[in-house]
């Protein structure tokens, strides 16, 4: 049976990035990603819906190894994908891709001191195996197969076509139709001017308002920065971004009033004369208890004002062979439906994992520093920011890992389980939304605690000063090669000592 050092599981943006990392960090490691689809690029892959981008700018979201050098701070998927693959083909990550490899389960054994992977593999999907010292999760916490998509009375009387985001077809034609677009997140914020370019008519209709915010699509300071070197340039643009978006959540949450009356008059100056904000962009929630839409250079607001897309705020009584019923009486005609309903989650990519034969509920784990989950030895998943661009935690992440193989290695430890001895302090949902999705799923995804090192935090800032100078083996349990943990090896889990640090295991996150 074939065995690696570590196997990555997933070729996304965390996978890559993962791989990347590892070659630099932790180059005598020998490594494989495994990928259930055919292709890299996991979401960006994946969503193929008209005018799909980034909702982060690309500064961050960009690999910091790799900045971002294109010229819109706010890029499309296609651009994205492109530049994701670019960074596996130059850093030599592409051969290291198995492709149509999807892990079904994988079993960790106390004896072997390992990880036993079964793999479905190619179009027929037959049954292999592969061993491993260490496991590292890039799957995201999105259903792969398919999204939210609620049944509504009446659809089968419909006469024309309803689809869904996730699942886009090519042959799909809008163009000089009318469409509905059911859903108020950014999925739908993202469709209605891209489609209205074409469309007959498009109607965004909504069960309740989001905030939608307006951003520049190219960054102002890029052109101010372009004459610096091109290195110092990125950092710049970068940490600018992080310090605006930082201070602007952060002011949600201790003066939501005050943002919430900032994000009101900003779509009042964008709307028309008249328009009734209220009834369409006055959320009943707070800023940030979901995340707020993004519209490059006011996308959105601006078909509004054009007239190309219509929002109406009501409910679906149901529908009907020429579009759509509501609750106040009004029909909305269609020719296409797309239900932008939300995704559907999924912890560790729906793997089945097991410890020493007992089968491990993942929703009764905590997250470890952000990276490992109580209980399962050897074992990372990287979960994103919710309020910053998932690959500023998913690189933390992935630099973790490598200082824990390299402390690992110091110690002449094989095996890192992390322990809760009643530390976690309350349990909390792995992400702080509000959002329907975020709320059907929250049992099935591990839980954040109440106290550090079990708390998941939101803020990227705090996370680089821990990262760099906190205890990266508090309540970690290290255990040398065929044995259990000792209390000598629990001892052993301080800060790092000289000899630790001179290999790596210190290296902090600011080394880029």
């Amino acid at each position: 049976m074939e065995h690696v050092d570590v196997v990555v599981v997933g070729a996304g943006l965390s996978g890559i990035g993962a791989a990347v990392r590892l070659q630099t960090l932790c180059p005598d490691k020998r490594y494989v990603i495994l990928e259930g689809r055919e292709r890299s690029g996991g979401t960006w892959d994946l969503f193929r819906y008209p005018g799909v981008r980034s909702d982060s700018d690309m500064y961050t979201l960009g690999y910091p190894f790799r900045p971002w050098t294109g010229a819109a701070a706010i890029a499309d998927g296609p651009s994205i994908l492109s530049y994701l693959r670019d960074t596996a083909a130059e850093h030599g990550v592409e051969h290291r891709i198995r492709y149509q490899h999807r892990v079904t389960a994988a079993a960790w054994s106390s004896d072997d001191e390992r990880w036993t992977l079964e793999l479905a593999v190619g179009p027929e999907g037959r049954t292999e195996t592969i061993t491993a010292s260490f496991l590292h999760l890039c799957t995201g916490y999105y259903r792969y197969d398919g999204g939210h998509r609620p049944e509504f009375p009446g659809e089968a009387d419909f006469a024309g076509r309803i689809v869904h985001p996730q699942d886009w077809p090519e042959d799909l034609d809008y163009r000089d139709r009318q469409v509905v677009i059911i859903g108020s997140g950014a999925t739908a914020v993202t469709l209605a001017p891209a489609m209205a370019a074409t469309a007959a008519q498009v109607t965004v209709l909504q069960r309740s308002p989001t905030y939608v915010m307006s951003a520049p699509a190219v960054d102002p300071l890029a052109r101010v920065v372009s004459r610096l070197p091109a290195r110092w340039a990125q950092r710049a643009l970068r940490w600018k971004n992080l310090a605006v978006s930082s201070a602007f959540f952060q002011l949600a949450q201790r003066r939501p009033g005050l943002v919430r009356g900032l994000l009101r008059r900003a779509a009042i100056r964008q709307l028309p004369d008249g328009y009734d904000v209220d009834t369409d962009f006055s959320p009943r929630y707070d800023p940030w208890d979901e995340r707020l839409c993004l519209a490059p250079d006011g996308d959105f607001y601006r078909a509004i004002a054009d007239g190309a897309v219509t929002v109406v705020t009501d409910h679906i009584e149901r529908f009907t062979p020429e579009g759509i019923r509501l609750a106040s009486g009004r029909q909305l005609a269609a020719d296409v439906v797309v239900s932008a309903t939300g995704l559907r989650l999924l912890a560790c990519g729906g793997i089945t994992l097991r410890v020493d034969g007992e089968v491990v509920d993942v929703g009764r784990s905590f997250v470890y520093r952000g990276f490992m989950l109580s209980g399962l030895p050897n074992l990372a998943m990287c979960v994103g920011y919710t309020n910053a661009s998932w690959t500023l935690r998913a690189d933390l992440v992935s630099r973790a890992v490598c200082r824990l193989l390299n402390t690992m290695d110091a110690r002449g430890a094989t095996v890192a389980v992390p322990r809760l001895d009643g530390r976690a302090g309350q349990p909390h949902p792995l992400l702080d939304l509000k959002a329907g999705y975020v709320r059907r799923s929250a049992d099935a995804l591990p839980k954040s605690g109440s106290r550090a090192p079990w708390k998941l935090r939101q803020n990227y800032l705090l996370d680089v000063l821990s990262a760099r100078f906190g205890d990266d083996t508090e309540c970690l349990e290290l255990s040398g090669p065929g044995r259990r943990a000792t209390g000598a090896d629990r001892a052993a889990a301080t800060p790092a000592t000289p000899a630790v640090a001179g290999a790596g295991a210190t290296r902090t996150p600011g080394a880029d």
